[in-house]
Parts: C-alpha cells; sequence; structure tokens
C-alpha cells in the first residue's frame, strides 16, 4: 500500500489561485431567489423532512443552514463562467456518512481534474466542520447538468441537485421556447425512509419524488408538485435524473414533447410522447401548453419498486392558469412515439471520431460486467473498491503504469489525443445499467436494443443505458482531457459494490497538475477521522 504521508511530500508546489470572475447575470426569464453560483457556499447538513408525508433525517444542500432543501439549491451559471463553490461539511447524524464530496455532474473539469469529486479517485472526502472550494471553469459547456455526492450512497439521503449552465446572450429569434426558468426544471428521483448505511445492499425505493414531492403506498395523500404554465406558452423543461437506481418512463398527460438538449448537448429537434430516463442522465424538451385549461397527470414510471399510480404515486401535476385547484382526472394514453436513442442526433458535429468501422479505433477495450456470488460487482474480473490514496494523488506522486495504480485492475492508462472505443455487452445482473464517464461526452455508436453501428451522427452523452443480454452498446471519445476519469453504473448501490473503472488519460499532464493546497489537506483530515476512515 503506497504511504499517504510520503506521496503527500512529493506534492508541495506552490499554488496560486488568480481567476478573474464576472459577476452572475439572471437569466432573461428570470430565476427564483433559491438560485446560486457561479460563486456560491454550499452547506451541507442534516435537517427531518417528509417528501412524500414519512418524517426522516436527511443529507441536504443549501445557500446556508437554514436554507437546506431536496432537492438542493440549482447552481446556475453562464457558459464561460468561473465557479467557485465553496462545500461546507456540517453533517452531525451518525446514522449516515459525514464526510461528504460534490460531484458536478456533466462538467468536463479540463484544468481542474482536482474539482471532479469522487472519492478514491480526484479527492479524499471533506470531513465535518472543514470546508472545500470547488474551483473550476466551464469555458465551452451549456446545458441540463446536476450535482451529488460522490462518496459511496450518500446521494441516496439527499445529496442532489440541478445544476444549470446557460448562453448569456440568446436572440429572440432564435429561440423554441418563451420560457426557460426555475420553474421548468423537474428532477425526478427515488426516495428511501431509512439512511443509506444501513438498508439493503440493494434496497428497494419507497416512492417516487418530483421536484421533491411524492407519495408512498399506503401514506398520506401528501402534497405533489404543481408545474405552472399559461395557456399557448412554450416551455423549456429541464428533466433531470436525480435516481439512485430505477429508471422512470416520463410522459405529461395529452401533451407531447419536443426533445432539443440530451445531457448537456444539443440534439437535432425530436417530438415523442415518453422518455425513458435513466439515473444521471438529461433531457430538455419543448412543451407547448396548448390544450384546454384544465389539470394533466405527470407521470414517472419506475422500472422497479412500486410501480403504477394509484393514489398518485409516481406522479406530479402540471397546472393551466385558470384551472381548478384539483388533482387531475386525466389518463394516460398509449404511447405510440416513445423516444428511441437511434432517434436522437446532435446538432452540430456529428461523426464519431475516428474511422467508421468496429474495432478501428486508436485503443478499443471491451468492459464486461459480472456479478459475483459474494454479491460484488466486477469489471474484467476486477472490483473497483477507491482507494486510501485517490488516483490523482498517484499519479502527481509519480506512478505511471496501470500496473502502479491502485485500486489494482481497474485503472487504465489512455493515451493523449487518441480515439477511444469501449464496448460494454449488456445482460449482468441488475440489468440495465446506466453507465456514466467523468470528463467526456461520448458518441453512443451502438444503442442498446439496437444492432446497428451509427458513425455518422450518433447521439453524444456521458450517460448511457448498455441494455440487456444480448446487447453490445459502443462508444467512442477522443482523449483531449487530462485527468483520471471514472466511469461507473450510475446506479449508486452498484457503483457501491464495485461496478467501476478509472482511465487514468494523458498521464504526463496529470502529474504535472498542480491542485491548491486545501486539496493537500482532505486526505491527512480524514485519515484524522476515524469515524469514517478506522485505523
Amino acid at each position: 500500500m503506497l504511504s499517504f504521508l510520503t506521496l503527500l511530500a512529493l506534492h508541495s508546489l506552490p499554488h496560486i489561485l488568480a481567476y478573474p470572475q464576472r459577476p452572475h447575470r439572471p437569466p432573461a426569464g428570470g430565476v427564483s431567489s433559491g438560485a446560486i453560483g457561479p460563486s456560491s457556499s454550499l452547506v451541507i447538513a442534516n435537517k427531518v423532512i417528509s417528501p412524500d408525508g414519512f418524517n426522516r433525517s436527511a443529507v441536504l444542500a443549501g445557500a446556508s443552514a437554514s436554507s437546506l432543501s431536496f432537492p438542493g439549491p440549482v447552481v446556475r451559471g453562464y457558459k464561460g463562467d468561473h465557479f467557485a463553490m465553496n462545500v461546507i461539511d456540517q453533517l452531525t447524524d451518525t446514522t449516515m456518512l459525514r464526510s461528504t464530496s460534490i460531484h458536478w455532474h456533466g462538467i468536463f473539469q479540463r484544468g481542474s481534474a482536482y474539482a471532479d469529486g469522487p472519492v478514491g479517485v480526484t479527492q479524499c472526502p471533506i470531513t465535518p466542520g472543514n470546508s472545500f472550494l470547488y474551483d473550476f471553469r466551464v469555458p465551452d459547456q451549456a446545458g441540463t447538468f446536476w450535482y451529488h455526492s460522490h462518496y459511496l450512497s450518500q446521494y441516496c439521503d439527499g445529496l442532489r441537485g440541478a445544476f444549470v449552465g446557460t448562453i448569456a446572450t440568446i436572440p429572440t429569434e432564435d429561440c423554441d421556447y418563451d420560457i426557460d426558468d426555475e420553474s421548468t426544471i423537474l428532477t425526478v428521483g427515488d426516495w428511501y425512509h431509512g439512511p443509506a448505511p444501513s438498508l439493503a445492499a440493494i434496497p428497494e425505493a419507497d416512492s417516487t419524488l418530483i421536484n421533491g414531492k411524492g407519495r408512498f403506498v399506503g401514506g398520506p395523500a401528501a402534497e405533489l408538485a404543481i408545474v405552472n404554465v399559461v395557456r399557448n406558452r412554450r416551455y423549456r423543461f429541464r428533466l433531470v435524473s436525480i435516481s439512485c437506481d430505477p429508471n422512470f418512463v416520463f410522459s405529461i398527460d395529452g401533451h407531447v414533447m419536443i426533445i432539443i438538449e440530451v445531457d448537456g448537448i444539443n440534439v437535432q429537434p425530436l417530438t415523442v410522447d415518453s422518455i425513458q430516463i435513466f439515473a444521471g442522465q438529461r433531457y430538455s424538451f419543448v412543451l407547448n401548453a396548448n390544450r384546454p385549461v384544465d389539470n394533466y397527470w405527470i407521470r414517472a414510471n419506475p422500472n422497479v419498486g412500486k410501480s403504477g399510480f394509484a393514489g398518485g404515486i409516481n406522479s406530479a401535476i402540471l397546472r393551466y392558469q385558470g384551472a381548478p385547484t384539483a388533482e387531475p382526472t386525466t389518463s394516460r394514453s398509449p404511447f405510440d412515439n416513445p423516444m428511441i436513442e437511434t432517434r436522437l442526433s446532435p446538432l452540430t458535429n456529428h461523426a464519431a471520431p475516428g474511422t467508421a468501422r468496429v474495432g478501428a479505433a486508436d485503443v478499443n477495450i471491451n468492459l464486461d460486467v459480472n456479478f459475483l456470488p459474494s454479491g460484488i460487482f466486477t469489471v474484467n474480473n476486477a472490483t473497483f473498491t477507491p482507494p486510501n490514496v485517490p488516483v490523482l494523488l498517484q499519479l502527481i506522486s509519480g506512478a505511471r503504469t496501470a500496473q502502479d495504480l491502485l485500486p489494482s485492475g481497474s485503472v487504465y492508462t489512455l493515451p493523449r489525443n487518441k480515439v477511444i472505443e469501449l464496448s460494454i455487452p449488456g445482460g449482468s445482473a441488475g440489468t440495465p445499467h446506466p453507465i456514466h464517464l467523468h470528463g467526456h461526452a461520448f458518441s453512443v455508436v451502438r444503442s442498446a436494443g439496437s444492432t446497428t453501428y451509427n458513425y455518422n451522427n450518433p447521439v453524444k452523452r456521458d450517460v448511457v443505458n448498455i441494455g440487456d443480454a444480448g446487447d453490445n452498446v459502443t462508444i467512442r471519445f477522443t482523449t483531449d482531457n487530462a485527468g483520471p476519469w471514472i466511469l461507473h453504473c450510475h446506479i449508486d448501490w452498484h457503483m457501491v459494490l464495485g461496478l467501476s473503472v478509472v482511465f487514468a488519460e494523458d498521464v504526463p499532464a496529470v502529474a504535472s497538475q498542480d491542485p491548491p493546497p486545501a486539496w493537500d489537506q482532505l486526505c491527512p483530515k480524514f485519515d484524522r477521522f476515524p469515524a469514517e476512515n478506522p485505523p
């Protein structure tokens, strides 16, 4: 085992953080006072909440300890902004994890891998009573993202929220919608009545929450989320799956949805009547509120757990201005135009990188996922267990080859500026697995449910469903972003059980990175926190 103190001694270069900052500007449509960013504090603390009518203590985020919420406050910024998010750990509840970290899901972190968030890969956890400044730029991204804890299964206890990046000026004539603000963010996720550390290895959710509200089977008629619209206005809804496990079939009675963005990347408009959304995925869609004034059910039916809509479970309400304050009586028509991934294509930069032939990338890797009787996952016969010394620190401190890096068998080194093709057969236990790659978006050249390889105009995204037995989902990306980037199942319970690998991309460039002094102190402080790091 590598000695942390030895590695820390090697990492002692001076640090200067001198980034000019731009003031935050509200979006044209206006935002609620709850939005924060790009320079803000994010307090992580415990609070008892009852989003579905059942009281439990949770791990929540807020701009202050008095404004904790589920989901956490929306983080907003603009393409080109410099983000400085000071995460302050005030966790005290010993039934849950008290250290923490934050991953800014979908943000590439070019030149700032240390701010990516996954424990054991780019940092040690932030311990209670301490803080860490996530300091990063977003030079070339605008779209729908989110943030969540990346420390074991902590985000299942509540630490999750939306992150929206927009373009500073959008000419009115170029807009396909009238409204894009806080009111058009839709989060959908699972909720558990017990603290994550005490649940079964792969537990069943108790309820589905839409915008932080829902009901559970046998529970009270708790308040549901209400999404207000005005007739004949067009809305850009940003649908974010903050799920720990289930995927959901999302629909709105009586309405179609025009998808215009997938995982932060604009796509050719595609009209659908339902969207199957997997953990970690995001879709922007335009909804034309052109139906009769009324209340309409918003539905998110999970693939596991309590399905259906009896008593208002798995539901929220779309309410037209002028409609009565009442629950909808609408029904769901059979889907005849569901979203199919192979019908999605990017608005620009259409082709996948490299030669348009299977296996013709510079580096081709097959990732074989299995579940062992012992209750752990393997990828190519290795189980990922977060190392005591984060992979980034190992690289900065001199480790250069996969054989040198921990955890053994789970780290792959990738050369700079090469095309990588990953094939990931489906069908292992817990299928379907939503696989997320940090540091990149990738071209999905073969999707689940398809045997066709599309190198001409495949959808680009950062979370992909790898499907069932017989599927062989295949993705491509270019190694143009130095860092140790984890690829993992976004069913959080599966990630905890080892369904991850790390790609150490452009190792010489990573070795020259110089994180700030506060990053150096995360591991020593965690080493002195025996509650979660026993000697």
